[in-house]
């Protein structure tokens, strides 16, 4: 897998641009008062930081060199900052700055299990820090050591465990090894016409472990599920020796160890190796756009789909502020595409829409020719019934094209000194109407009391039979002489603290890590943390195991 930029997300020769938006630019100007055409604080050179020396001992060198061979022990300074951190707003922010007050001594990359078990045995032997890394996409920052971390840390990263091992067709089960990323487990089994349907924002710079390790969701777990209904066995190496799961369909032996190691982060051990559902190839897949004349409307048209008899792979609605957003960054519209958009605002205006109250959503078929054409008349009945409208493929193409890079443009904001970022919660569907009325009175508080401009949006992302996740969405620039990171956190702890006290979880399927730690305890009680400590203690006693994440 490519690396990553060290200091923001995607690839080097990847960046979000306005320049082909043509209505963002005005956009940006007129909602957060920010010049987009003006770069003003942006990343600095590799060449112009101070990175800290290896701290690595010679022979726990020596044993990691036995273990993996000499070229996949690397102590390269750009190796060791790519590995430092993920890619939260705060990774970022420090990483642009030079702030390294501790990266890991060492990157080592296993090519086999065997190996993984040679590296855990040479690092708890010399009471050193693992910290298992994937694609480095992790946005609750699950990757940092603790600053004043004096032991060695080793950073494993499990990139050359790539390959689907084996597909058990009778019964839809692949063993894959669980540092592939996205795009290259997909390519693998779709040669034997197969996928995952896995489709997270970090597709393209996340892998399968990382997934595991964080209880990702993707854009398609309508009709996949989670990754952990997904996954059904795992391989995990451990200080304790090797911890493996059957990839049974069910079994009654107490509480179940595989929910354990799903969204462990890394605590309980490196997972090497995961049986996971697969199914066949659609035949036929659409993503249609349509268009609702408020968020409710289109919040209860996804609440009376998911209680339907109907299975389709993406729902997706975004409230009127997002919904602007989304039609700003549209690129430059042909004479086809303008009249197209004249007849369409025409329309919408004999129906009644008010176009600053619309929402724009998404909705995913797959299947055979004929369940596509069931499904969507199906699911057209209850969107009419809802005031909703179709507007075809062309918006659920051009979703689909874009899902990947939108993460890139968190860094197009910060080269303009703007702080953009996000959050994400579930609830009941009898909770989403409160939670998104606290959470939006949250952010626009913290924007208030910081005096700043800010912009602030949502959309719904995945449904349930029993409720669904929001996903938020805010930005605003700094009061002049007033720090990034603390402007950050007043905005960030007002929306996470919103969801819990309005019933909600802390996350959906962005994980604990540091970022949302504080809040644990009031997701899942004092008792179900203290839980948690102790099955953290008793599985890693030595804390040698991505300590200080989750709890």
């Amino acid at each position: 897998m490519a690396e990553m930029k060290w200091w923001g997300w995607g690839l080097e020769e990847i960046e979000f641009t306005h320049e082909d938006k043509p209505e963002l630019g005005p956009f940006i100007r007129r909602v957060l008062g920010i010049d987009a055409d003006r770069i003003v604080s942006p990343p600095p050179r590799f060449e112009e930081l101070t990175v800290p020396e290896s701290r690595l001992p010679d022979d726990l060198r020596a044993q990691l060199e036995r273990a993996v061979g000499p070229a996949h022990v690397s102590r390269d300074d750009r190796d060791r900052v790519v590995h430092a951190r993920g890619k939260s707003l705060r990774d970022i922010v420090r990483q642009r700055r030079g702030d390294l007050p501790r990266i890991p001594d060492v990157v080592v990359r296993p090519g086999a299990e065997d190996e993984v078990v040679a590296i855990v045995a040479a690092a708890v032997a010399h009471d050193a820090v693992m910290i298992p890394f994937g694609g480095g996409s992790s946005i609750s920052g699950s990757l940092e050591a603790a600053p004043d971390e004096a032991r060695p840390i080793v950073s494993v990263d499990l990139e050359r465990l790539d390959r689907v091992l084996d597909i058990d067709r009778v019964s839809g089960l692949a063993r894959v090894q669980t540092g592939v990323p996205g795009p290259r487990l997909e390519e693998q089994l779709a040669v034997q016409g197969y996928t995952l349907g896995h489709f997270p924002d970090s597709f393209t710079h996340s892998t399968l472990g990382g997934w595991i390790a964080t209880r990702s969701s993707g854009m398609q777990s309508d009709r996949y599920g989670d990754v952990a209904d997904q996954t059904k066995g795992l391989r995990v190496v451990t200080p304790s020796g090797m911890l493996v799961t059957r990839p049974v369909p069910a079994t009654s032996t107490g509480p179940s160890v595989r929910q354990m190691v799903l969204g462990s982060e890394g605590r309980l051990g490196i997972i090497t190796e995961a049986t996971m559902e697969v199914r066949p190839l659609a035949a036929r897949r659409v993503i249609l756009g349509y268009l609702f004349p408020t968020f409710a409307e289109g919040l209860m048209a996804m609440r009376d789909i998911a209680a339907s008899e109907c299975s389709v792979s993406v729902t997706r609605v975004s409230d009127a502020a997002e919904t602007r957003f989304s039609f700003a960054t549209r690129k430059d519209p042909t004479l086809v595409d303008k009249a197209q958009s004249r007849a369409l605002r025409a329309y919408l205006a004999r129906r009644g829409f008010d176009t600053e109250l619309m929402a724009l959503g998404f909705i995913g078929f797959e299947g055979s020719a004929d369940h596509v054409r069931r499904e969507r008349r199906a699911v057209g009945r209850i969107v009419k019934a809802h005031g909703g409208l179709c507007i075809g493929t062309g918006p659920g193409e051009l979703y689909d094209q874009k899902k990947f890079d939108t993460p890139y443009i968190r860094d197009f904001l910060l080269d303009r000194g703007v702080i953009g970022d996000v959050s994400e919660t579930a609830m009941p569907w009898s909770r989403l109407a409160p939670v998104y009325d606290a959470v939006s009175g949250a952010a626009h508080g913290a924007f208030d009391e910081l005096g700043v401009r800010g912009y602030f949006m949502c959309h719904l992302s995945h449904s349930y039979h029993a409720g669904a996740c929001l996903y938020f969405t805010f930005a605003f620039a700094p009061a002049p002489g007033a720090g990034i990171l603390e402007s950050y956190d007043v905005a960030k702890t007002a929306i996470q603290q919103s969801f819990v006290d309005a019933g909600a979880t802390l996350s959906h399927h962005h994980a604990v890590g540091t970022e949302h730690a504080a809040w644990l305890a009031q997701d899942i009680s004092e008792p179900g943390a203290a839980l948690l400590r102790a099955l953290f203690d008793g599985a890693d006693p030595g804390g040698h195991l991505n300590p200080g994440k989750i709890v």
